[in-house]
């Protein structure tokens, strides 16, 4: 049961994750994710073969990344970075609309789904922050950083951005994954801020 909740809990925020974005390029001009059909609510629109049968056997996995054209962006630089921190703001909102409902629900089994459903949220939340292509991160950074340093920075992503998500997560001494040991102290000091 408890492995049956994580699993729904994790497809419910992919899917708030991927519309946010679907959504933010379809507010800032680009119609592509509305004629790719990802404007939607809808699980089966967003989730990726693989990265479902992840989140089956392994408990973490990933949706189909929304398709946007940053030519039809009136400021392509900006309006990309907003897009890709669209997904982690649309956890991060879940996350705390759920952590005021839980102070007005008594305890129960359904306080017990929704604490899932407030961690789900932060883990994916913080996890797309990291800035390492594929990830929301790596765009958010594209919009700060000097758009010459940002160009090397993502030539360097383009090539070896996949590769070092990969070694990131692979587990090293200790059975921790780099990744983990990164993120997991922001990600419980984040959902303690809201229990």
């Amino acid at each position: 049961m408890d492995f049956i909740i994580k699993a729904i809990v994790f497809i419910v925020a992919l899917t708030i994750h991927e519309f946010a974005h679907a959504y933010a390029a379809d507010k800032l001009g680009d119609p592509t994710p509305r004629s790719y059909g990802r404007l939607t609510l809808n699980p089966l629109a967003h989730l990726d073969l693989l990265g479902t049968l992840a989140i089956i056997f392994i408990g973490f996995g990933w949706a189909k990344p929304v398709p946007f054209d940053a030519y039809n962006l009136r400021n392509p630089r900006r309006d990309s970075m907003l897009i890709a921190l669209a997904g982690p703001a649309s956890n991060l909102i879940l996350a705390v609309i759920i952590s005021i409902l839980l102070n007005f629900i008594p305890s129960s089994f359904i306080t017990l789904i929704l604490q899932y459903v407030l961690l789900g949220n932060v883990s994916i939340a913080i996890f797309n922050l990291i800035p390492v292509f594929p990830l929301d991160g790596e765009k958010i950074l594209g919009g700060l950083l000097p758009p010459d340093l940002y160009r090397e920075y993502a030539n360097i992503m383009a090539q070896y951005g996949t590769i070092i998500l990969i070694l990131m997560l692979l587990p090293i001494a200790g059975g921790t994954s780099p990744i983990a040991a990164l993120i997991s102290p922001i990600i419980s000091f984040v959902a303690q801020l809201l229990l």
